[in-house]
């Protein structure tokens, strides 16, 4: 046996990597073509296209990734910074939008802050380390300054779900006011009046946006806020548990809580099993969000509906407009809706009874 039967990879050239100028003269045409088609930035006629596709696949042409990203001065890459991905609705709206990317031709990092403001910071850094090339930032948190600045010191960044005061960039929210309003007057149209409120922080925009409107509904009524009917906290479980603990003590408990999020209604709907409390014979309640399965909860819970998936497409394509220059509006809203399932009913005449003496002859509300 030879050397060179004997070890051939030593002394076998490897096959010459196809080139762009090699598809060009296989499809007859020029190279300019070929780069301008393969960047879906011209349009061919079908047969000249087909030349191109089959040219390149019968030579296995694999274009230069990182070339590319050079001339065209991009990393072809988005960033999305959520303040928790175990939170359903944000982990919905991160799976959208790394399908919309994806379909645009980019690449989506996901950055997990924790709601830590100096995570956020280092996540808008990668914009000016060049390694992304814009970020959809869904931040969870008041600024005290830092990150509105950090934000108009970038550029390409778009604000989702919650607003950073001050902040140059486009923005794309829920119709908060529209949300609460349905979901006050549903509860009203039961014939509740004392109704409670549960919100996040009070002083991000989806609180005060919700809560204003929870207020708003009630005084065209004739109603007014009863502070002892009111509790702020995290958008959380673990807040939504603790109002009701706290309601529960009061001499004059709710008939009906309008919790500003599915995850405070989880809670809730946790403490009202402890206690004994009967949703919806001893106590109505709406959601907000519609997070997946909050159907399948007994009972299933009415909710205003927010599209997680039009959020996250929308929030690429709005970022990646404005990453290629286009003019975009400041702002645009999320529609919303109710949707209504069987955790509201009238309010009983003697509330909060001890479990085992509901009255069963309550109506609910019918999908």
């Amino acid at each position: 046996m030879t050397s060179r039967e004997r070890w051939p990879s030593r002394l076998m050239k490897k096959p010459t990597a196809s080139t762009i100028r090699n598809v060009a003269h296989a499809a007859g045409v020029s190279v300019t073509t070929v780069s301008r088609h393969l960047n879906g930035r011209i349009k061919l006629p079908a047969e000249t296209s087909e030349r191109i596709r089959a040219a390149v696949a019968k030579l296995e042409y694999r274009p230069n990734a990182i070339a590319r990203r050079l001339s065209k001065g991009s990393s072809e890459t988005i960033g999305l910074i959520v303040s928790d991905i175990s939170y359903p609705f944000f982990a919905a709206i991160a799976s959208a939008a790394e399908e919309e990317a994806s379909r645009l031709g980019y690449s989506l990092v996901m950055f997990n802050s924790r709601n830590i403001a100096a995570k956020e910071l280092a996540f808008l850094s990668r914009i000016d380390d060049a390694q992304v090339d814009g970020i959809l930032l869904m931040t969870n948190h008041p600024d005290d300054g830092a990150l509105v600045e950090k934000i108009n010191a970038c550029s390409n960044v778009v604000l989702v779900d919650e607003d950073v005061p001050g902040a140059i960039a486009p923005r794309l929210f829920a119709d908060n006011r529209l949300g609460a309003q349905l979901a006050t007057d549903h509860l009203l149209a039961h014939g509740h009046e004392a109704i409670a409120f549960v919100g996040g922080p009070p002083a991000l925009l989806s609180s005060k946006e919700r809560f204003g409107a929870f207020k708003d509904s009630l005084g065209h009524s004739g109603l007014r806020v009863n502070p002892d009917h009111v509790f702020f906290g995290d958008y959380d479980e673990h807040s939504g548990l603790r109002a009701i603990l706290q309601f529960a003590a009061l001499d004059n408990p709710p008939t009906a809580i309008f919790a500003s999020a599915d995850m405070l209604a989880l809670g809730i709907l946790q403490g009202c099993r402890k206690l004994g409390i009967k949703v919806p014979a001893d106590l109505s309640l709406v959601g907000f969000d519609d997070i997946r399965n909050v159907d399948l909860l007994d009972p299933p819970l009415t909710a205003i509906h927010q599209s997680a998936e039009e959020f996250g497409r929308r929030a690429v394509g709005l970022l990646i407009d404005h990453i290629n220059g286009a003019e975009i509006p400041d702002a645009e809203p999320v529609t919303v809706k109710l949707v209504v399932r069987h955790s509201v009913a009238a309010p009983r005449i003697r509330q909060w009874e001890p479990a085992g003496n509901a009255s069963s002859d309550n109506h609910a509300d019918k999908s």
